[in-house]
């Protein structure tokens, strides 16, 4: 009989926000597969349990069939991040497909999430949300990305490491304007957590003169309903958003809606872009 895939999430930072069936679960399966098996070990030494480990990491992601085989053979595995919920921004989620299309049970053990923990906090639109993780990083995709989300009238979500946080915030101020609202939030839940709601433009402004540090959730304002963008973003650019989503994981039609929001085009034009250059 079959084991069973727990999704396990873990402490974005405090460990006092450890759940009880957290550990329990970890306590229970006879091994974790975990994106860094460095810092699962110092998780599971705090609770003082010993289990084998193993990473799926990147390029360890070939670990993946072998992850699965075990559990066929009737082995329980709990698959962790480093923080938070697994499969968010994280290549475990390759694993979960994979899980599913091999008929192995999958269930959650959730706790918290960094980007719903700074949407809550951040004082901007919780009712409607759009959740964008990390802006890609080939400036072409970039480009795109940041042409599709033009539209958006949710909030929006994104990571970013404080390495890269100066150039991101100048690309969302070229892109959404400077007056955009957006909030701050890094560190959460650990010492030096701080939440600033301000606007891109003077998050721009501080960030010259100030060091970034810790780990960032961007919390952008969308859109107004209606709101026209000075400069429309040209077609091409729109039809490269498309793809970008596509290749994401939308169907065409889902990413040709998407994209197309708040731009000039329609959802026929960029959906028959799309299909006309498969």
């Amino acid at each position: 009989m079959a084991g069973t895939l727990y999704l396990v999430a873990t402490p974005i930072g405090n460990l006092d926000d450890m759940p009880p069936r957290v550990a329990a679960t970890f306590g229970a399966v006879d091994f974790v597969a975990a994106e860094d098996t460095r810092v699962t070990l110092r998780l599971l030494n705090h609770l003082g349990l010993k289990k084998p480990l193993v990473s799926y990491y990147e390029h360890a992601l070939h670990h993946g069939a072998a992850i699965l085989q075990r559990i066929e053979a009737g082995e329980d595995c709990a698959l962790c991040s480093d923080a938070g919920m697994p499969c968010i921004s994280d290549p475990g989620e390759q694993i979960v497909a994979e899980a599913h299309a091999r008929g192995i049970r999958v269930v959650p053990v959730p706790g918290a999430s960094a980007c719903i923990t700074a949407l809550a906090a951040s004082g901007q639109p919780t009712a409607r949300f759009v959740f964008e993780g990390f802006l890609p990083v080939p400036k072409r995709d970039r480009r795109a990305r940041l042409a599709a989300l033009q539209g958006e009238t949710r909030t929006i979500l994104l990571y970013e490491a404080p390495h890269k946080l100066r150039a991101t915030l100048d690309d969302l101020a070229a892109a959404l304007g400077p007056e955009r609202p957006a909030s701050l939030c890094r560190e959460l839940t650990k010492l030096h957590e701080e939440i600033v709601k301000t606007t891109l433009g003077a998050a721009v402004e501080f960030y010259r003169d100030h060091e970034p540090r810790g780990e960032y959730v961007l919390v952008v304002a969308g859109a107004a309903p209606g709101a026209v963008q000075a400069d429309a973003p040209a077609k091409e650019d729109v039809v490269a958003a498309a793809r970008a989503l596509q290749q994401g994981g939308l169907p065409p039609a889902a990413a040709a809606k998407q994209a197309a929001a708040g731009t000039p085009f329609s959802k026929g034009e960029i959906y028959r872009e799309l299909i006309g250059r498969e």
